[in-house]
């Protein structure tokens, strides 16, 4: 598999504890900032939980 370059769009202000700690755990600290992680089940569903916050990129390797 690849890596998904996922980049927070959206404030988390407003999102319950659950989505904060999901937007954390992906290793995303403000607007505009940029991670890569590797694609696995468990990644696309942090992604999928606060899938209205984040923009994503598939990167094939």
């Amino acid at each position: 598999m690849g890596t998904l370059q996922v980049t927070q769009r959206r404030s988390g202000n407003g999102s319950d504890r659950r989505q904060l700690e999901t937007l954390r755990s992906l290793g995303l600290r403000r607007i505009g900032h940029t991670v890569a992680i590797d694609d696995s089940p468990q990644a696309r569903g942090m992604v999928h939980a606060v899938r209205h916050l984040v923009e994503v990129r598939e990167e094939r390797a």
